[in-house]
């Protein structure tokens, strides 16, 4: 009878593993590997980025891009700081080279480190950066692992930092090189006004930026059209 009781009881858990394996399986359903395998996808400096055993990470303050374009979609990725880190994830780029005023970036930054606890909170990690800052962020420190979540549809982008919304905004609302909604100055670089950049472009990151070097992983991409 025992035997019977523990048989049975096996075949509970056994299920029930595989309905969460199912739930996670269907979670992640329509997402690709942004850079393709062995970033076969990407647009990059192989002297500059690297990616081993699945880790990506750079030598060079360079980008890595998409060779696809995208229009609305869902960006899922982990990222690691070291002391000091300033990297980004760079989304509606129409230029890979002169990228900087021709697309948005949703900064990564080391907070913990000296230099950036004490910058502009536009400057900071999880900021629609030198636009609008994050609140109520849950980032890890340096050496552990953070995941993004970030969505773009239509005119707004969304990010959700380690489980935690932290940021929204409607491009629409940027109407000025100058000054942003609330006031507060935009960086003179950022020549363009989000309202009027398009919404199809190259994804990208950011690589080793300001001296300290960043690492990404399970980077995947879900198109939305």
């Amino acid at each position: 009878m025992k035997q019977v009781k523990w048989y049975f009881l096996f075949l509970f858990i056994a299920f029930s593993m595989q309905v969460v394996a199912q739930k996670k399986a269907n979670n992640k359903q329509g997402f690709e590997n942004l850079f393709g395998t062995n970033l076969s996808n990407a647009i990059y400096n192989p002297a500059i980025w690297k990616d081993s055993n699945g880790v990506i990470t750079a030598y060079k303050d360079e980008c890595i891009w998409s060779k696809v374009q995208y229009d609305d979609f869902i960006l899922d990725l982990d990222f690691q700081t070291a002391d000091g880190t300033n990297s980004g994830v760079i989304v509606h780029a129409t230029e890979i080279v002169e990228w900087i005023p021709h697309s948005v970036e949703i900064q990564i930054a080391d907070d913990y480190s000296k230099e950036w606890s004490k910058a502009d909170p536009t400057w900071q990690c999880a900021a629609i950066f030198g636009h609008k800052a994050a609140t109520n962020k849950s980032l890890k420190p340096a050496g552990e692992w953070n995941h993004y979540t970030i969505t773009c549809k239509g005119k707004m982008i969304t990010i959700v930092l380690n489980g935690t919304k932290v940021n929204e905004c409607n491009m629409d609302d940027y109407t000025s090189s100058k000054t942003n909604p609330d006031g507060t100055n935009i960086p003179s670089w950022l020549s363009n006004p989000m309202s009027t950049l398009p919404l199809h472009g190259h994804v990208g990151l950011q690589g080793k930026h300001a001296g300290a070097p960043i690492y990404f992983k399970n980077v995947k991409i879900k198109s939305l059209g």
